[in-house]
């Protein structure tokens, strides 16, 4: 039996789309897992992180960067392809003051709120449903921006 592919649509069904990407849903359920168990999502820690009252975030963080780092210039080395057999392709950024503004937003959002939008999921699944509120709050900020990206400074 012959698919036929639409313009704009791939060429897979509803349960071969969802049984390929099934691998990413058990990643992200074990991600949070990993975010609840290491105290990442704790609204106490991230506090403790912005008082530099603990060394515990800065910790975790700094062991993700330096594993994304090395696993970029394995990546890069070895010309690892990804899973569909695709080239992994790393472009440049320049920088421009928005990246200033928007990581101050950002970390000003991180600081009130004691969650960025990673562990956000995590604490919503762990009965912390006052974060529904920040991820509302955090899908709308994306959804202003999306509007107003032209006017902003780039």
């Amino acid at each position: 039996m012959e698919k036929i592919v639409e313009e704009g649509k791939n060429n897979q069904t509803d349960n071969e789309t969802f049984a390929a990407n099934f691998k990413y849903i058990l990643v992200g359920i074990l991600f949070g897992i990993v975010f609840v168990k290491s105290e990442v999502v704790s609204w106490f820690r991230i506090q403790e992180m912005f008082r530099l009252a603990s060394f515990h975030m800065y910790g975790v963080i700094g062991t993700a960067v330096v594993v994304a780092t090395i696993s970029t210039l394995i990546i890069k080395k070895f010309k690892i392809k990804t899973l569909q057999g695709e080239d992994v392709v790393f472009s440049e950024r320049p920088f421009h003051k928005g990246n200033i503004i928007g990581g101050l937003m950002f970390g000003f959002g991180w600081a009130l709120t004691g969650a960025c939008p990673g562990p956000m999921y995590g604490l919503i699944g762990s009965g912390f449903f006052v974060f529904i509120v920040a991820l509302a709050s955090a899908i709308f900020g994306t959804y202003a921006y999306g509007m107003l990206k032209d006017k902003l400074p780039h």
